[in-house]
């Protein structure tokens, strides 16, 4: 009881002082982009229009209020799932209407299938109206209310044929395979993540967006020639139809091994010039010299073991379950009521560790730019990281202590003063 009330406390004060820390820094950036809205700082005030900066500052700004509500709803959510009963309730309910007829392996199905779609349609109306009134409002979203369906009706599709068989296999696992199941399970998630690196460019993407060979006779020969200087084999060269569902750009490699393949987005090959693109494609390729996909992979391992192992330990304790507002079962198995607190958890202690990730990967874009600079030219790659945050309407002056905590990229001011403005080697 008295480790139950512990985890009970300690789960309160980290949400708690998450929702705290996200609103602080929220408003943080809302302040600080308000602020700067008037004027384009020194640096670009001959390359980037007033109107193109305003216009970067309000759409940060409505997503900035927007994810207020948001953060604040998805607490509420959590706080529901947990202390206040929602799960206990859920799991009570599907248990005895599917354990005794259908046995224990469909119930956990049926349990994690509920779970799953309550959350979907309660994120439904966050994504539409971020999707048709901010998307919309700044010109960025190009989505159908038919392609909007669609879309939610092929991955809803996807999602079942895919993670019920992964979660059927991960049920078994926790209950054939004895104390070590944990062990076996992160195998078999590690084994499912890579095959999913080969699989996805093949087989799930193309389901969502057309994918067509690089047309452009003249770009595909400078890429081309790019990937030989960089000693990089890819399977092809493709572009995409993003522009069917946002007009933001970007580029990508996506695979693994042999599968690799460089995929366009058509909005970046409109908005962009020869010489820009092959920068851009350069940063990416980049980002491979360096095994930065090899990092990140190998960090997924080692975080996943972590958390297995981690979730190996609490499956048996009766304090993780009573703690987080779950009465365990004596008569049926606990393991899918064990996966779904865990998942619902540990995002909340890990929020605060999630600064050391996004530092790591800032350094990795610096470290990639500085590639792109060294195979291509650093005037294009500049011209091109200008475009695409005008394009894109990414604030130029967001709050320092904002970035160091939430962006992937550095800034833009970070990121273009740092590049040299040399030519290519």
């Amino acid at each position: 009881m008295q480790a139950s009330f512990y985890l009970t406390l300690l789960f309160a004060a980290a949400l708690l002082g998450s929702l705290l820390l996200k609103f602080w820094l929220a408003t943080r950036q809302m302040r600080h982009v308000a602020r700067h809205r008037d004027s384009v700082p020194a640096p670009f005030d001959r390359t980037v229009r007033l109107g193109a900066h305003q216009r970067a500052a309000d759409y940060t700004l409505a997503k900035a209020r927007f994810g207020l509500l948001t953060t604040a709803f998805g607490a509420a959510v959590l706080l529901g799932w947990t202390l206040l009963g929602g799960l206990d309730a859920l799991n009570a309910a599907v248990r005895d209407a599917i354990e005794p007829r259908w046995g224990h392996l469909a119930y956990q199905l049926a349990l994690l299938a509920a779970f799953a779609l309550i959350g979907s349609l309660l994120e439904i109306p966050f994504d539409l109206y971020g999707t048709f009134r901010i998307e919309q409002r700044f010109g960025f979203n190009r989505m159908t209310w038919k392609l909007y369906l669609a879309d939610l009706a092929k991955g809803a599709l996807v999602g079942a044929a895919i993670g019920l068989p992964l979660a059927a296999l991960m049920l078994w696992i926790m209950s054939a395979t004895g104390a070590w199941w944990w062990l076996w399970a992160w195998a078999a998630w590690m084994a499912f993540n890579l095959a999913a690196l080969v699989l996805y460019p093949t087989v799930i993407a193309p389901l969502f967006n057309k994918f067509e060979p690089l047309a452009d006779a003249s770009l595909k020969e400078r890429v081309q020639a790019l990937m030989a200087r960089s000693g990089f084999a890819a399977k092809g060269l493709f572009v995409m139809d993003g522009s069917r569902r946002s007009a933001h750009a970007n580029a990508y490699f996506t695979g693994f091994g042999a599968a690799k393949r460089v995929v366009f987005f058509d909005t970046l090959l409109q908005k962009l010039e020869p010489g820009e693109v092959e920068a851009v494609l350069a940063h990416e390729l980049g980002h491979y010299k360096h095994r930065h996909v090899a990092q990140r992979i190998a960090t997924m391992f080692a975080l996943s073991f972590a958390g297995f192992a981690l979730l190996g330990w609490l499956a048996t304790r009766t304090w993780f379950y009573t703690g987080l507002g779950v009465q365990p079962s004596l008569t049926a198995p606990n393991d899918a009521v064990a996966l779904l607190l865990f998942l619902l958890v540990v995002p909340v202690f890990g929020f605060y560790v999630s600064p050391l990730l996004a530092r790591v990967s800032r350094r990795h874009e610096f470290e990639a730019d500085a590639y792109a600079c060294a195979h291509a030219d650093g005037r294009d790659l500049s011209a091109a990281l200008l475009k695409l945050h005008e394009d894109n309407a990414s604030t130029l002056t967001p709050d320092p202590l904002y970035v160091r905590f939430y962006y992937s990229h550095p800034p833009a001011t970070e990121r273009l003063a740092a590049l040299p403005a040399g030519t290519s080697s």
